[in-house]
């Protein structure tokens, strides 16, 4: 064996090693993780239920209040989380914007997982 087998690193083409690190950058793992087309798909979708809700809440009428529902029972349960939280409209954007990317990344793995593509 060489001493080169014994590497802490990853390899200069971003392969894993024998320490299983690879040297991707940040936006190159951001891609992996993100970059499915569901995960995407899903994403999209959670920026528009926000935006509606924000549309929705501006109105004067008796179900503005309840617009922000929407958008935290389709990231949940992860912006459950984040409404644990003190504050008012921070809260809610940081919430709703901590769940969809979770779930995001959920969704992405399970759909590489089921298309049999790359784990990591």
């Amino acid at each position: 064996m060489t001493s080169s087998s014994f590497s802490t690193g990853g390899s200069a083409s971003g392969e894993p090693t024998t320490t299983g690190r690879s040297d991707r950058t940040l936006l190159a793992r951001l891609r992996h993780l993100y970059g499915d087309a569901f995960a995407l798909v899903y994403l999209g979708v959670c920026a528009a239920l926000t935006v509606w809700a924000f549309a929705a809440s501006a109105g004067e009428n008796e179900d503005a209040s309840f617009a922000g529902v929407i958008p935290v029972l389709a990231t949940a349960p992860a912006s459950l989380v984040g409404l644990a939280l003190p504050g008012g409209l921070p809260t809610f954007v940081f919430a709703v914007a901590l769940g969809a990317l979770v779930n995001a990344a959920v969704i992405g793995w399970c759909s590489r997982r089921l298309r049999g593509g790359p784990t990591r």
